[in-house]
């Protein structure tokens, strides 16, 4: 496994713990990771998840609750109906009391 593939595994373990209704940020994601400035990173990985049915990418956002990631969704509304079938308003690509629904993995994973 080269360097890049053992992070991105390392992003989606912590992805498939994003509780359903809840969401987490690129970011928090590398913080958490060790890595804190490998938010774009992050975002590759999530990118290249696509064939990864058990990473829910759909719960990570940009810091601001931007649905930043939604164009990876095959140009659809995908990712935003995947959050409000859990119960996540979303208005304007941005979801409505982020912080309501904010999951940071550094408070709620063990390192």
């Amino acid at each position: 496994m080269d360097e890049n593939t053992s992070f991105f595994e390392r992003v989606y373990q912590v992805v498939r713990q994003v509780p359903y209704g809840r969401v987490t940020s690129y970011g928090a994601i590398a913080n958490y990771l060790g890595a804190a400035r490998s938010a774009r990173m992050v975002g590759w990985a999530m990118n290249a998840s696509h064939g990864h049915n058990d990473v829910p990418a759909h719960r990570v956002v940009n810091r601001q609750g931007l649905l930043t990631g939604k164009h990876h969704f095959g140009g659809t509304n995908l990712m935003q109906q995947l959050l409000e079938n859990e119960g996540i308003k979303v208005k304007e690509n941005k979801i409505v009391d982020f912080n309501k629904h904010f999951w940071n993995p550094a408070d709620e994973l063990q390192p």
